[in-house]
């Protein structure tokens, strides 16, 4: 619960009781929602409502509540933080999908595919079931959730909202799962809620968690804090009182408030200063909010002529923004009674960043607060095409958690360095030169033979301190970077840049790897590598994944640049065409059945029926086919279906990592299925195809990728670009194309563009 005073007044941030009937909460929700949306038009809202109320009847929360008051509920938190209409509709069937009979497509036919990616975005981060070890189950979760993020950051803020009222009402679990999911919100949900900046969210996510993880702790704090409740209270109003008074005599006009710490905010300060609680002396704070930057640094002088700051107690988080892009000015100042305290001094819109993050830019707010939503939002979203390109770069599951863990660590301060031209880069507390060469650019990091601070040589386990001034020396004759690097630097994107590095210098070395994977892979699945590797079968591997020796192909699953299971799949499939096993009795009268193909079936040409999309599907008749979007299959891809339950047979490419990472329960699931050109003319037919382009960012770039997709006559349907700090250029196609072979002849010709470094088929 927050504490507020605002004129004088206490105020408290109130969440539903217990138990609230579901209609209404969802009148609540809809009174909130025509308080900030500009249109008046709730029937999209209402319809969601009716759906789900329907689909989920006769369903029980562990609190023996109806099921509905959940979606409701999540809403409510989404329209706290005033996002758009989609994803509210998307919020209250968020659970519809995986809990109900209800599928996408129909979501889509009623609500239109934008509440359809998000509802199945959210659905894919609860759907994942691996057998392996909970760290890697934690880990494979998080890629699914990284790159769900990308496609569209509304759907982490839906799981936000889910995740929140979950552990709102964490009441009703049990002991042991109150820990697994509290530690989870811990470590990653409440730092992507602060990444994005989101504050509301992020503090309630702590108090929360840190009250199932540490309970004794947790009540004795309440306890000690609460015993000076009313006379902190008294305190608070009056500083307001009085910094009211003086900020008006100087001619601002400001609002003023105070508010008490959160109780895992006051925890980790004692924790990470090693200080009791008399000793914190932030347990309240008040704050102040003017027009403009200017005015909250004359108010800021106006503070200090009449109260006493405490030296070493100021932070001027304007001139020097946090990495989620929070600004304010915080000093520390001594009451007239001696009692320490807190300010923050910001403007109207650093207040609104603060307190709603990335969710105070949405799209149809533009318009009304004048902001510019794509720049903002790409600042905030820096982090993520930092930890989308480790999931590009490592196969390692441990070592991905371990690095994200790093990077999302709540407890790690920052320094702030400058280059010898003035820019300034953020960096871990602690962090070298080495983590410095690196932030510039992994070229420089890769050459780096010493460093200057400050005009004066250090070496290169050197401490930064705030406002080093800092020279890297590189040359050409350097060897590259040492392995004890790493145990040196502090930054995650230093570590990953010297392990790329190592894995692209020693290819022997990732041929055993490779070797070793693959032998693993096939001992653990039952599988005779040796049939396999046959050159009649790697050759046709080496030509789909363009390597020209098997070598090459071994090293690339040395490094984590191919997949075990990927190639092993490919061989498979190879081998399986050119050793075709006849079908047995049995298999006959399951696939005449409509039963799930046993391997056997797959095999058998005779008893596959083409579906009305063009595929062969082996033993099924009269089955509803669909292309899966995690992979978007397109003529001449290597395919496979996979029998859905109540949803038919969805089409996936061979290689797609939803595939290869099936469970052993679900691989029978696996048919067989490939192209059939239609005599009809189905030949014609265009599906969806999406790539993903890296090149040097450079002027007229995007005029040249455009061109060629005119000059084929390419339908384009999409195109998102960022480009990182090193002006690097990821650039999102998605187009409608007849054929693989058309896709091939698309990115042939892009890559003949200058500054094209690579381009890849998406995957979900």
């Amino acid at each position: 619960m927050e504490l507020k005073i605002d004129n004088g007044e206490l105020k408290t941030s109130m969440i539903p009781e217990d138990f609230t009937d579901p209609q209404i909460l969802y009148d609540k929700l809809i009174a909130m929602i025509k308080r900030y949306h500009p249109s008046g038009d709730i029937s999209q809202i209402e319809k969601a409502y009716k759906i789900a109320y329907k689909a989920h009847d006769g369903q029980l929360r562990k609190s023996g509540e109806p099921y509905i008051i959940h979606p409701v509920c999540v809403c409510i938190i989404l329209a706290e933080l005033e996002l758009d209409k989609e994803t509210i509709v998307a919020g209250m069937l968020h659970d519809v999908v995986e809990d109900t009979v209800m599928t996408s497509e129909e979501i889509a036919a009623e609500f239109g595919d934008e509440v359809a990616l998000l509802v199945d975005g959210v659905t894919k981060l609860t759907q994942l079931n691996y057998v392996a070890d909970k760290v890697e189950v934690q880990a494979e979760n998080l890629r699914k959730m990284f790159l769900a993020m990308a496609k569209d950051i509304r759907v982490i803020l839906i799981k936000l909202a889910d995740r929140l009222h979950n552990q709102r009402t964490m009441q009703y679990q049990t002991p042991e799962k109150q820990k697994e999911k509290s530690r989870e919100t811990l470590d990653i949900y409440a730092p992507i809620a602060d990444r994005l900046g989101i504050s509301k969210v992020k503090v309630e996510l702590d108090d929360l968690a840190f009250k199932y993880l540490e309970p004794d702790v947790y009540n004795d704090l309440v306890e000690r804090i609460d015993k000076g409740r009313g006379r902190r209270e008294e305190f608070i109003k009056q500083i307001v009182s009085e910094v009211d008074k003086h900020i008006k005599e100087a001619g601002i006009e400001a609002t003023i408030d105070g508010r008490a710490k959160h109780y895992f905010s006051i925890y980790k300060k004692m924790i990470t200063q090693n200080k009791k609680l008399e000793q914190i002396y932030d347990l309240f704070a008040v704050r102040i909010i003017v027009d403009t930057e200017r005015e909250c640094y004359t108010a800021l002088g106006v503070i200090h002529e009449i109260y006493k700051p405490i030296p070493g107690h100021f932070k001027d988080y304007i001139a020097m923004p946090k990495p989620n892009n929070y600004q304010s000015l915080h000093t520390t100042l001594i009451g007239s009674q001696g009692q320490p305290f807190e300010i923050q001094i910001r403007t109207y819109e650093m207040h609104r960043t603060a307190e709603y993050g990335i969710a105070a830019h949405w799209k149809y707010k533009e318009n009304q607060y004048g902001h510019n939503t794509a720049d903002s939002e790409e600042e905030k979203l820096a982090w993520l095409r930092r930890i989308l390109e480790w999931q590009r770069d490592m196969s390692d599951n441990k070592e991905f958690l371990s690095l994200l863990k790093s990077d999302l660590d709540l407890f790690s301060d920052h320094v702030y360095c400058f280059t010898k031209d003035g820019d300034v880069k953020n960096l871990p507390a602690d962090s070298t030169p080495i983590d410095f060469a690196y932030a510039v650019h992994s070229a420089v990091g890769n050459k780096m033979v010493g460093a200057r601070v400050n005009g004066n040589l250090v070496p290169i386990e050197y401490k930064l301190q705030n406002g080093d001034r800092v020279e890297i020396i590189t040359s050409q004759n350097s060897r590259g970077p040492s392995r004890d690097w790493l145990s040196i630097v502090k930054s995650t994107q230093a570590k990953n840049k010297i392990n790329q590095w190592f894995r692209s210098q020693y290819k022997e070395e990732n041929i055993i790897k490779g070797k070793e994977l693959l032998a693993n892979y096939c001992k653990a699945q039952g599988i005779n590598l040796y049939e396999l590797i046959k050159p009649e079968y790697t050759d046709t591997c080496k030509k789909k994944y363009g390597f020209k020796d098997w070598d090459s192909v071994l090293a690339a699953v040395g490094h984590g640049g191919l997949k075990e299971g990927q190639v092993i799949n490919k061989l498979q499939s190879d081998y399986r065409k050119k050793n075709p096993t006849s079908p047995t009795d049995k298999d006959i009268l399951e696939a005449v059945n409509g039963s799930t193909a046993t391997a056997g079936a797959q095999q058998n040409k005779a008893a596959s029926v083409r579906s009305k999309n063009g595929i062969v599907v082996a033993g099924i008749d009269d089955v509803s086919v669909r292309f899966s979007k995690c992979c978007n299959p397109v003529p001449g891809d290597e395919i496979i279906g996979f029998v859905t339950r109540g949803r038919g047979v969805s089409i996936h490419r061979t290689d797609c990592i939803n595939m290869m990472n099936l469970s052993e329960a679900d691989r029978h699931r696996i048919i067989e299925a490939e192209w059939q050109v239609s005599p009809e003319g189905k030949d014609n037919e265009l599906y969806d195809a999406e790539i993903i382009i890296y090149a040097n960012d450079r002027m007229g770039l995007l005029l040249e990728i455009t061109k060629v997709f005119t000059e084929l006559k390419i339908d384009v349907k999409s195109m998102n670009i960022r480009t990182s700090k090193q002006g690097i250029a990821t650039i999102n196609v998605g187009f409608a194309i007849c054929g693989v072979e058309a896709l091939h002849e698309v990115t042939k010709k892009i890559r003949q563009i200058e500054g094209i470094k690579d381009i890849q088929r998406t995957q979900a």
